[in-house]
């Protein structure tokens, strides 16, 4: 009886220590009220824009590498084994994925984090007069062009998310399906965000890093374009909407005659720190080190894809891929070979002088033997690779810096840079309008963009060189002369221009969402695993099932939430 009298004594103690303790005001902590300011609105536009960087290793989402490299042939996953992180090897492999993976749920978490944030500095932008917040239609637009960007990216991995804006209560949340819109209808959606974006945007910014009117027109290009493919419900392309290639070529146009940006004058400009915000770049994840916070705001999206050696150390994931390296051999007359570039496997023989080469090739793989990321004297090394039995001893080089540059950070056992990570470049404005061109059955005014792009590769071979001054490689790239080194017909531009894409922006991300767009993902990868798994053993199982590998799975644990108002994709 003492015993229960004595418990009671303590429970009636801590109740009322608790109300107490409730009571109190809270500090530190601001009311939805107070930030109902100009100041404190303009705190809640830049937490929506570090949103863009808030990569977790095992989920980036401001580099797409596993989920656009590694799906795509681009490169192999690579750490220590399939066992390593084996949800990415779940990624590549295609056939074992399944909805309750917990890195697809990851990746969707957080890309709706972002999408709050946009929305809920939306709500109080949208409740603010001109008079009383001067800046309203600009941060509008930056909060539209951030909510776009990542309902873009959730729309690529998922194809059917629910589409929430600002004007939505959040008791409505639960009811709305992740298939209330049609595939075009949600679209439609994203790029009205990108043209609302392009309306309200100043031309220019006083801040770096800040969204800009020709930012958007180029994001509302890029979202077309993935429109303009229509897909049936089990991911097939049906057809191409003229109308919108047509708008997307104007809004080229637009962007290129805003005389704003240019080609850098070699290829490696945009991936050193010292040419951030270059002149190529359209929309670009800005990174910080020393910013006053104790390991800076770094770029963890790569943390985990620098070699093994001692300057480094950790951990030797995206691994570039026998297919690829293969892929930018170039012919006697320079030009790609689209369809026998895979016959002799150069990555097996580490032969980079029979053959000729496209000079991308040593600006995006590490090889051994050659200069690391340029520097003539620190070469990379088969001991760099982590596990070369099983992925090869390759490395992408493309997201790295080296260890004395000012951009570096390790944060052991990770790696991270201040550096920049492009999301739009200028070269991708060239190809978009090259494609919509081709597509719209106006191959040969797309000649002169896609040779822009062809002609700086050709002049990017400055940095290519070893200690003594040789080239790294045989290069050998020209230019497309329609009638004199090619039969420039649809078709054959067509493939130009999807290998130009290729070969500019291999291993950064993109491939697998262009092969999805164009329809063809399951004939390329089907064929890419028939050779590459002779090649690594780690491939033996993998196989790519039409009508559902084009798409992540809507992540198990989100139809669960959702009592089962969210709906599968097809095919899982």
């Amino acid at each position: 009886m003492k015993k229960l009298i004595y418990i009671l004594v303590i429970l009636a103690t801590f109740s009322f220590s608790c109300e107490k303790v409730l009571d109190e005001p809270a500090q530190g902590v601001v009311s939805g009220e107070d930030l109902n300011t100009p100041e404190n609105i303009d705190k809640m536009v830049l937490a929506a824009y570090s949103a863009l960087g808030n990569d977790h290793y095992t989920s980036p989402y401001s580099s797409m590498w596993p989920y656009g490299s590694v799906r795509g042939g681009d490169t192999y996953k690579g750490g220590d084994g399939p066992g390593d992180l084996s949800e990415f090897h779940l990624f590549e492999t295609f056939s074992l994925n399944r909805p309750d993976n917990p890195l697809i749920d990851q990746v969707w978490f957080r890309l709706y984090v972002g999408i709050g944030r946009a929305n809920d500095a939306l709500r109080r932008v949208d409740a603010m007069s001109e008079t009383d917040y001067p800046n309203k239609l600009q941060r509008q637009g930056e909060l539209r062009f951030l909510r776009g960007h990542f309902y873009f990216l959730l729309k690529i991995l998922f194809k059917y998310v629910p589409f929430i804006d600002q004007n939505i209560s959040k008791a409505d949340y639960p009811t709305i399906s992740n298939k209330a819109l049609s595939n075009d209808a949600l679209w439609t959606k994203i790029a009205d965000d990108f043209r609302a974006a392009a309306t309200n945007l100043p031309v220019d910014q006083a801040d770096k890093g800040r969204v800009n009117r020709n930012s958007a027109k180029a994001y509302l290009a890029k979202v077309l374009l993935y429109q303009a493919y229509t897909q049936t419900e089990t991911n097939s392309v049906s057809g191409i909407d003229a109308a919108k290639l047509n708008e997307v070529n104007t809004l080229c146009d637009e962007v290129i005659a805003s005389g704003k940006f240019s080609l850098g004058t070699d290829f490696a400009n945009n991936f050193l720190a010292a040419f951030d915000n270059s002149p190529e770049s359209v929309f670009a994840i800005q990174y910080s080190k020393d910013d006053g916070t104790p390991k800076g705001r770094l770029d963890y999206g790569h943390a985990l894809n620098y070699p093994m050696n001692q300057e480094y150390g950790c951990c030797g994931f995206n691994v570039p891929s026998h297919d690829l390296i293969n892929a930018f051999k170039t012919g006697t007359d320079g030009l790609p070979l689209f369809s026998t570039y895979n016959n002799v496997d150069v990555a097996a023989s580490l032969d980079f002088q029979s053959s000729s080469f496209d000079p991308r090739l040593d600006h995006t793989v590490a090889k051994p033997g050659a200069p690391f990321k340029y520097k003539s004297t620190f070469l990379f090394q088969r001991s760099w690779s982590r596990a070369p039995a099983i992925y090869d001893a390759f490395a992408s080089m493309k997201e790295a810096v080296l260890p004395d540059d000012p951009s570096f950070l390790k944060v052991p056992p990770f790696i991270g840079s201040s550096k920049n990570w492009e999301i739009i470049r200028y070269s991708d404005v060239l190809l978009w309008k090259s494609e919509a061109l081709i597509e719209l059955g106006r191959p040969l005014e797309a000649v002169p963009f896609i040779n822009q792009v062809r002609d700086r590769a050709n002049l990017s071979r400055n940095l290519l060189k070893t200690a003594a001054g040789n080239p790294t490689s045989n290069y050998n790239v020209q230019t497309y002369q329609p009638g004199v080194n090619c039969n420039w017909t649809t078709d054959y531009a067509r493939q130009a221009l999807r290998f130009e894409r290729r070969l500019e922006f291999a291993a950064e991300g993109y491939h697998f969402f262009d092969l999805v767009r164009w329809g063809i993902a399951a004939q390329t990868m089907n064929a890419y695993f028939t050779i590459e798994k002779s090649r690594v053993a780690h491939l033996s199982d993998a196989r790519f099932t039409l009508g559902r590998d084009e798409y992540f799975p809507i992540p198990l644990n989100q139809i669960n939430f959702s009592g089962g108002v969210y709906k599968q994709n097809n095919g899982w």
